[in-house]
């Protein structure tokens, strides 16, 4: 099994990993620290070299492919193990050369000039939406969510989520708010229904713009919502607020001066806006290659020191910054759950092996923000520093009022 074997047993550090070769021999690694285990059976020799050399890509395809299965213990019993040893896998020679290369390669990895960033858009979030309502909560909110109570409803808690955004917004009646990557519309309704504000939502996925237009109308809230299909850089009237979720992940780091030029422009001096992304505690890296070629065409989640330089080029005050360090791995564990629960109906879909990258996807992304770096910042911004009030108490005083009007307005998706 060389040279697999040789970076195996530097690799699991901790826990056990059992692997049966595809000469059906039985090799055990780790055992120097005790953690998780897993069983993994290779049918495919050529994989030896394959996972050797670029273990991140090919154990992903291999499981889509089924020459790469992990009997009794099942995927996530490795996906654990895999993330809590990616330390060591990073620091093995080979691995820091190819990671190294990669880097260098990352602006034209995460391109998305106009054009571009619909195509790459597409890819995944124009899958179906009958796709999505099988395993998201029933506003279709795809992004991480915010417990307050980890026995909380998947509903419950993208509905704080929403909660915890509008208070940091600062809203007034009639304020203009601009939703930038806006999905299937659920915050854009949800803003304009809780603080009488009016929102124009604008998304690259055909998809989401339709069925968001179509609930939107079946709410009666077309005369204070809209929709368009319509790249963010292409607007250019100005908006008392600005609310971005899930989006900035597909901006890529050459285009970070580009996006906040584009908010500073579309902002009054006393806008304000609240960026809600995906982001890492580690230093700058790259995109999983298997990620990024299967699943999110030129995404990337950056490191903090990747976008404070592109606030500051562009005069915003960053008001405030909030980490949900956990969330997004209960999020996941949810959406898998209910994937699982109707993997049947999403075979039928598509097939077997989209069905094993979604698997695999899923559960990786959980892992990531459960024992590896990756977290969600809400970062607050604005072209003053007295826009939003100077303590967070308004934030918790406000979630609490419109709680209580949620109630009264029947704001529910339970």
């Amino acid at each position: 099994m060389f040279p697999l074997s040789k970076m195996l047993a530097s690799f699991v550090k901790v826990g056990t990993l059992t692997v049966v070769d595809a000469e059906g021999k039985t090799h055990v690694f780790g055992g120097v620290k005790p953690g998780p285990s897993a069983n993994m059976k290779l049918t495919d020799p050529s994989l030896y070299r394959k996972l050797f050399f670029n273990p991140e890509l090919h154990a992903g395809e291999a499981y889509m492919d089924g020459r790469l299965t992990f009997p009794e213990t099942g995927l996530r019993a490795f996906l654990t193990l895999f993330s809590v040893n990616r330390l060591s896998l990073g620091n093995q020679p080979l691995q820091r050369v190819l990671r190294g290369v990669s880097r260098g390669l990352k602006r034209f990895q995460q391109a998305n000039p106009i054009g571009k960033a619909q195509q790459n858009v597409a890819h995944h979030y124009d899958l179906g939406n009958a796709f999505y309502e099988l395993f998201l909560d029933k506003e279709l909110f795809y992004s991480c969510a915010y417990f307050r109570d980890e026995n909380e409803t998947l509903e419950a808690a993208q509905r704080n989520k929403c909660r915890l955004i509008a208070a940091k917004l600062c809203l007034k009646p009639g304020m203009k708010v601009l939703d930038i990557g806006s999905g299937w519309g659920g915050l854009a309704r949800y803003l304009a229904r809780i603080a009488d504000v009016e929102v124009t939502g604008v998304t690259l996925s055909k998809e989401q713009y339709a069925l968001a237009v179509e609930r939107t109308k079946a709410q009666g809230l077309e005369g204070r919502v809209k929709f368009a299909l319509q790249d963010y850089r292409q607007l250019t009237t100005k908006f008392d607020r600005i609310v971005s979720v899930g989006m900035f992940e597909h901006v890529g780091v050459g285009h970070y001066g580009e996006f906040f030029a584009k908010v500073n422009e579309l902002m009054p001096d006393d806008g304000l806006m609240l960026l809600h992304s995906i982001g890492k505690m580690s230093p700058p890296g790259t995109a999983s290659p298997w990620l990024r070629k299967y699943i999110f065409p030129g995404a990337y989640s950056p490191a903090l020191s990747e976008v404070f330089p592109a606030t500051e080029n562009n005069s915003l005050w960053v008001t405030d910054l909030e980490f949900l360090r956990v969330h997004y791995a209960t999020t996941l564990r949810h959406w898998h759950t209910r994937f699982e629960a109707n993997r049947a109906k999403i075979a039928a879909m598509y097939d077997e092996r989209f069905c094993r990258m979604w698997e695999f996807y899923l559960i990786s992304a959980e892992m990531m923000f459960r024992t590896g770096s990756q977290e969600v910042f809400h970062m607050q911004l604005s072209r003053r520093r007295d826009v939003a009030p100077i303590v967070r108490d308004y934030a918790t005083d406000v979630q609490r009022d419109y709680e209580r009007l949620e109630r009264e307005r029947g704001i529910v998706w339970d």
